[in-house]
């Protein structure tokens, strides 16, 4: 090396140098870069895709040949730095050196190029897979060799190179993965996926219409009034039923009704109601809702009456219902959306029907009131009091000002409720 030109000797400590942050950006950019989208790129045949995912297989393999190419490397520059440290410093070549090596190997083959890989991995780790891939191939022996040694000095500490956890992410993970896509994701389509991970944590009764809600066909009343309910029918299906929806018979749909309405007066009769019903499909309470939903596809349903270990029908749940758990309210009429169960009053207050579910109530009115316990508004209060109130019975729910306006038998029918004075922590 002595017999090497100053200027040849510069050119080569610029090479390894080079060579250095070449091996350093590698190494941060295969680790950095997007596991999802590289498996995406891979699976449009993407050729450098292909390449870093083959490498990214064996990690220990890969880092192995980065560190055996960096080091090496680098040995070799300080070599090299060495002769020309003592060229231009004399004596005190050796004494300088450590300290201006460090410096420039830091900022020039450490820092930035690990930085620029860090910030754009896509475009250090696909170009370098090319570079690797048969570096990788040609030093095979070598590697091996220096992966058996530090694979077995893990295996005393119970490390297994081959038990790393793979890429599958857990429903909270998904979850923050979706808050984080920022404008990759419209905020909408960003709500829909987060409202499809909700519906493992809902269920049917979370979302039914309780049991005295229920609108449907009694048989027990005059065939004249039956003719009138089935005219004036504003929903697509109806369960039939005998005196209480408890003694439910089976499902009308509209066009069974449509058919029905076309014959003369005469031959509508109750015969030709129960003749036209489809059977009843049941839903077990207690069914999370991503569950139902598959059922009600697999079974070709679209509704169904909910019942509870003894069965007994608790209320009934439609596939629109939970859909509507996923996209919203097919409405965007805050008045249409609010008007059955929630109406706003002047005064900043809301008169809320007893009956309403807490998780519309805390959709609606963004609230946060606790929806493991009771399901409906009423229930939860007479939880809280422990007691059927009074009419005008005043409490604080979770900070939130309530005032009790009726009472039928043993439910809260509408209450009073205040959410912008809600307390701040």
């Amino acid at each position: 090396m002595d017999e090497l030109s100053t200027s040849s000797l510069i050119l080569s400590f610029i090479a390894l140098l080079f060579l250095s942050a070449f091996f350093s950006s590698s190494e941060t950019g295969m680790m950095s870069i997007n596991r999802y989208r590289l498996k995406n790129r891979v699976k449009k045949n993407h050729r450098a895709a292909r390449l870093v995912s083959n490498l990214l297989k064996r990690p220990d393999r890969l880092i192995g040949i980065i560190l055996i190419g960096n080091n090496l490397v680098n040995i070799l520059a300080t070599m090299v730095a060495t002769v020309l440290a003592i060229r231009f410093w004399g004596e005190y070549g050796e004494f300088i050196l450590p300290f201006v090596l460090t410096i420039v190997v830091l900022i020039f083959a450490e820092v930035t190029p690990k930085t620029l890989a860090a910030i754009k991995p896509e475009r250090i780790a696909f170009p370098a897979s090319f570079i690797l891939t048969p570096l990788l191939k040609l030093l095979t022996p070598f590697v091996m060799i220096v992966n058996s040694i530090s694979n077995g000095l893990l295996k005393l500490f119970g490390i297994s190179v081959h038990s790393q956890q793979g890429d599958d992410l857990s429903s909270e993970e998904l979850r923050t993965v979706v808050n984080e896509a920022g404008s990759m994701i419209p905020k909408r389509h960003q709500n829909m996926l987060l409202s499809i991970l909700d519906l493992e944590h809902a269920t049917v009764e979370d979302i039914m219409v309780p049991k005295n809600e229920i609108t449907g066909v009694d048989l027990d009343e005059d065939i004249n009034d039956l003719i009138k309910q089935l005219r004036n029918a504003q929903h697509t299906r109806l369960p039939v039923y005998v005196d209480s929806i408890d003694q439910v018979k089976g499902m009308l749909h509209a066009r069974h009704i449509a058919n029905l309405m076309s014959r003369d007066i005469e031959e509508i009769t109750k015969e030709a109601i129960l003749e036209l019903m489809t059977p009843v499909y049941f839903v077990p309470e207690g069914t999370p809702l991503n569950t139902q939903l598959l059922k009600f596809q697999r079974k070709k349903q679209r509704i169904g009456m909910v019942v509870d270990e003894y069965g007994d029908i608790q209320g009934l749940v439609t596939i629109e219902d939970i859909l509507e758990e996923i996209v919203g309210e097919f409405t965007t009429d805050f008045a249409a959306t609010t008007s059955k169960d929630i109406h706003p009053q002047e005064d900043g207050s809301f008169m809320i029907d007893g009956t309403v579910t807490i998780r519309d109530l805390n959709k609606t009115l963004k609230m946060d009131l606790p929806t493991d316990g009771p399901k409906t508004l009423s229930g939860l209060i007479i939880e809280y009091l422990e007691t059927i109130p009074q009419p005008g019975t005043g409490l604080k729910l979770e900070s939130y000002p309530i005032e009790i306006l009726q009472i039928k038998g043993n439910l809260i029918k509408s209450v009073k409720l205040w959410t912008e004075w809600k307390e701040t922590a």
